[in-house]
Parts: structure tokens; sequence; C-alpha cells
């Protein structure tokens, strides 16, 4: 995947995002809707996990050190995992306990709450915001397509989100799709709060969106601590390394091949190689070199390489 794909979509988010916390905050200050404040929460978080994800993309290009000799490519795995954490606290938790603190106050008053969105002379002004706000994350969205588009190959799009090992783009298509998603449940439930003088709706609409945010955080969670804990490169590559490797003149077979993601573009190659029994030092080293270079010919994210020469037993 493309590392700038991945970052104009990110940045293109934000700057949705950011927008749209904005205009939902004052919709909220005006109205009291709950299902505003609740949506403007997860915007704010939105935008948090959107800097969180640029910053652990520019930590991760660190040059190594003596104690990092691998580098820094996994920090965008933590800081990926540390967004999941955010939209599920501060987005899905605070939106189900403004669900519950409003339901709890709307039934202590019988259903009528004073200084609430029915008696606001701004109560248009939530309607004409989620609409806005539906426009500016829909383009938000139509970017995060796009980019993921000219990179998932003919995988669908829910296979992209479980095996990329890139993790901003499955991020923020999960999050544009959960802003969506979330924009509709409070346009749905302010409207029919206005249309027929009963706040449950809004309440409704606002426990929608805390259990919409807490799904999506927990298989962001999931997947990205799979690739916290190390995943293996993907078949394709495997099989072009192990291309590269067998067609190499000096080596007679793999024994056993193993790969592991440094980063999303940082590939570790450990293999025990096959060679013959009566080649001399010189001409094995000089096939691993041959193998190693033809690794990163046929695939670029191999970094790290270990060859280990063996016999063939049988």
């Amino acid at each position: 995947m493309s590392t700038e794909g991945s970052t104009k979509a990110v940045v293109a988010a934000l700057l949705a995002n950011t927008g749209i916390a904005v205009t939902k905050f004052l919709a909220f200050l005006l109205t009291g809707a709950s299902s505003m404040l609740a949506e403007a929460i997860h915007s704010l978080a939105d935008s948090g996990n959107q800097g969180l994800l640029l910053l652990g993309g520019r930590r991760s290009q660190r040059d190594p050190t003596a104690r990092h000799p691998f580098g820094f490519g996994r920090e965008r795995y933590i800081y990926a995992f540390i967004v999941s954490i955010v939209l599920f606290t501060v987005g899905g938790l605070f939106a189900l306990y403004e669900a519950y603190h409003k339901g709890h106050e709307l039934h202590a008053a019988h259903g009528h709450l004073d200084d609430s969105i029915l008696d606001s002379r701004w109560a248009w002004v939530p309607i004409v915001v989620l609409l806005a706000a539906i426009v500016m994350e829909s383009l938000s969205f139509r970017t995060a397509i796009r980019e993921t588009a000219a990179v998932k190959g003919e995988a669908s799009y829910v296979s992209f989100v479980r095996h990329a090992k890139q993790p901003e783009l499955p991020v923020i298509l999960l999050e544009d799709l959960a802003a969506l998603c979330g924009l509709a449940f409070a346009l749905l439930g302010v409207s029919l709060s206005l249309l027929t003088g009963n706040l449950w709706f809004d309440v409704i609409g606002t426990g929608l969106i805390g259990l919409l945010l807490v799904v999506v955080a927990v298989v962001l969670a999931v997947e990205t601590k799979s690739l916290l804990l190390g995943e293996s490169a993907s078949s394709a590559a495997e099989q072009r390394i192990v291309a590269g490797i067998e067609g190499t003149d000096g080596i007679d077979r793999i024994v056993h091949l193993k790969t592991l993601h440094l980063g999303p573009e940082e590939l570790l190659v450990a293999a025990k190689i096959a060679v013959p029994a009566s080649a001399a030092a010189t001409d094995i080293a000089s096939a691993i070199d041959a193998a190693e270079a033809a690794v990163r010919a046929a695939e670029p994210t191999a970094r790290v390489i270990y060859l280990e020469p063996d016999i063939w037993r049988g």
C-alpha cells in the first residue's frame, strides 16, 4: 500500500471531522439534543484518532538504533490500537452513558424536559448541521474508498480490512462508515423527536450511536492486535520470495521459511536453504548473496533477510 495514499485519506478525514465537530457542538449548545452531543464527541474523538495515525506514521519513519535495530515500523500498529481504545471509550461508552443519563432524566420528568430541543427556537439547527455533516463525511469516505480501491486489488473491502498490513486505511474506512451510520441515527432521532414531540427518539438515536461505535472499536482492536503480535507476509508475497530463492543457482530448495512484518512496508525473511553437499564455502556465500538480491527484487518490502545454508537430508 502506498503510504502517500494512506496519509491523504487520513488528512481528508481529519479536516472533515474537525469541521463537523465544531458545528455539532454549536448545535448541541443551541438545542441541548443529546444525540448532537454524542455525535460531537464522536467527531472530536475521530479528529484525535486521525492525529494519532499521522503521529504514528511520522514516528515509524525514524532510523533504526542500537536498541531498536529493526526500526520503528510497528509504531503505526501501536497508534492504530490506541485509536480503537479511544473510539471505544471516548466515542462509544460516552454515547451510551449520555443515552442512559438523558433517558433517566426523561423518565424522572415523565417524558418532558425543560429547555429541551422541543422548546428551542433553534430546533432546526441540528437538522441542517447533520445534513451538512453527512455531505462532508461522504466526501471523506469517498477519498478513503478511492485510495483503498487503488491498492486492494481484487480483494473485497471486508477482506482488505481483515488482511491489510497497513492500519491507516482500514481504520479510516471503518471510522467513516461508522460516522455516516451515526449521523443517520442522529438525524432520525432528532427528526422523529421534532415531528412527534417525543424525546425518547433522541435518546434511542444516542444509544444506537454508542452501540455502533463500540462494535467498530472492537473490530479495530481485534484486527490491530493481530498486527501487533506479528503477522506473516501474505501468501502472494511468500510465493514471490520462494520463487526468488529457489530460482537462484546454487540453491537446491527451501527447507523452511518464516516471515514477519516489522512494519507495514518492512518484512523480515528467515529461511533455511539446502545447498549441494559438495559446494565450497565461497560458492555458498555467492549463492546466498544472489538469493538475497533475487528476493529483494521480487518482494521490495523484504528489508531484512537471513538465509541459513544446510544440507538436504530428505
